[in-house]
């Protein structure tokens, strides 16, 4: 199917309320326009260079999320345009974000990546590192980010109670954060494999690229 039908067939998987992240790292620009002439806007990547590349390129009314871990000394590339960074896993790169977004007069949104999987390969934070995180003073100070939800992603499986539980854990999580900050409603969890688990367990957004582009090619 075409890239276009292959989203036209997502759509109506999911509810209204969930938002549809194209994953288009290693992707070229003509699938990344057909997937716009499409009606879509919301794309992500996992490398600064890339996405800022592409940024240059494309239509500037597209909002690009950066999805991959990120370095801080790389925050710089991406702040005058990025629209929301999901992988945050410390205080550190809060205030880079922070302090980056400040001299583009510019507030970026963010997501606290708390770590779910029962795999030491994927980042996040620790239940204790979040609570750390929102209680430091330094938290509090911070001007030009906002927290808007989490993210999270399960185990590579086949065991779908496993995964299914790690969701319900994240979205526990979602909910306790609901009552310290203001503004949390983003819940993000759920990928290409896994996406319609996480929609029933109440993701509010979902990363999805081989289903809608094709299996990656990989540089």
């Amino acid at each position: 199917m075409s890239i276009q039908q292959n989203l036209d067939t997502i759509r109506q998987t999911l509810p209204n309320t969930v938002t549809l992240v194209a994953v288009s790292k290693t992707k070229p620009l003509d699938d990344i326009l057909a997937a716009y002439q499409a009606g879509h806007r919301v794309f992500g990547e996992n490398k600064i260079q890339e996405m800022t590349q592409k940024w240059e390129a494309l239509p500037k009314d597209i909002q690009w999320h950066m999805i991959g871990h990120v370095q801080r000394n790389k925050v710089k590339y991406m702040a005058a345009y990025v629209s929301l960074i999901h992988g945050v896993d410390s205080l550190k790169l809060l205030k880079e974000i922070d302090k980056q977004a400040k001299k583009h007069q510019r507030n970026i949104n963010c997501l606290l990546q708390i770590h779910i999987a029962e795999e030491e390969t994927k980042f996040g934070l620790s239940l204790e590192e979040l609570e750390q995180l929102v209680a430091a003073p330094e938290f509090q100070e911070l001007t030009n980010v906002t927290i808007k939800g989490v993210m999270g992603m399960a185990t590579f499986t086949q065991n779908t109670e496993q995964i299914r539980k790690e969701f319900r854990f994240l979205k526990s999580v979602f909910g306790s954060l609901q009552q310290k900050l203001q503004g949390i409603d983003t819940l993000s969890m759920g990928m290409s494999g896994d996406y319609g688990i996480a929609v029933a367990e109440g993701s509010t957004m979902v990363r999805i690229g081989s289903s809608i582009f094709g299996v990656r090619n990989y540089p």
